[in-house]
């Protein structure tokens, strides 16, 4: 059976996370681990290092980058395998994490949705049919997430741009901007208000019609699964680096 940490486990993300491990059979949570401690719960949960006790044989991270890092070197320093569903990582920190990558397996992803993949593969494949259109992408999270644009919203503009040759770039404020719009934009628009789980929309502008698909999420499962998934298949594989297209053939 399957040793399993989750890191952000009093989170909203961490608390679903949890739930799913304990019910799946070939798996067990052998703890949680937060910046507050929390008793009487069927798992315990830590919030020092030097406190836990055993070595799982996996963690599966849903926190905050900071946290990440610092899970990060926890890991390497005991060879545990780690999958990253944490967003709103600098340039800085994805280095700091291709560098733990060498010594650790470590799965990352900024959506753990399979149909988020199949967007992915989308938005390619039009970018390169409508190559000519204004491009924008617009995402709509609850009001209490922290990042802007969302990880997966750039983790599409990035697609569409590695398909184009790396010719756009991605434009966050027009509000300080007093020009006509760039052919090679693409536009990021975050929108943040209730409960709402996510929703990306990507449009192809034309000059007589538009393109449009949308993806919408209606419960945290979604991200859960994917990612309590990505454990599983990553326990098993050596250091590196993996994502979603290396577990899930689309």
């Amino acid at each position: 059976m399957l040793e399993v940490m989750v890191n952000g486990c009093n989170g909203r993300m961490g608390r679903v996370v949890c739930r799913l491990v304990e019910q799946d059979e070939k798996l067990n949570l052998k703890c949680g681990f937060d910046k507050e401690r929390i008793e009487n719960l069927s798992y315990p949960v830590y919030n020092k290092y030097e406190d836990i006790e055993g070595v799982p044989d996996i963690i599966i991270d849903f926190s905050v980058p900071n946290a990440t890092l610092n899970i990060l070197k926890y890991a390497v320093k005991n060879n545990i395998p780690v999958v990253i569903a944490t967003t709103g990582f600098s340039k800085e920190e994805e280095k700091q994490i291709e560098e733990y990558s060498k010594k650790i397996p470590i799965f990352k992803s900024a959506n753990m949705s399979y149909d988020i993949m199949i967007m992915k593969r989308m938005v390619k494949w039009l970018a390169e049919l409508l190559k000519d259109t204004d491009i924008e992408i617009t995402e709509t999270h609850h009001n209490k997430k922290i990042d802007s644009p969302s990880g997966t919203a750039q983790m599409l503009a990035n697609a569409i741009n590695e398909t184009l040759n790396n010719t756009h770039y991605c434009e966050y404020n027009r509000h300080d901007k007093r020009e006509k719009r760039n052919q090679n934009e693409i536009g990021m628009h975050s929108i943040r208000g209730g409960n709402i789980v996510g929703e990306h929309v990507v449009q192809f502008f034309g000059e007589f019609e538009t393109f449009e698909i949308k993806h919408t999420t209606y419960s945290r499962d979604v991200f859960a699964e994917g990612a309590v998934k990505a454990a599983k298949f990553l326990v098993s594989k050596p250091s590196g680096m993996y994502q979603m297209e290396n577990m899930v053939e689309i």
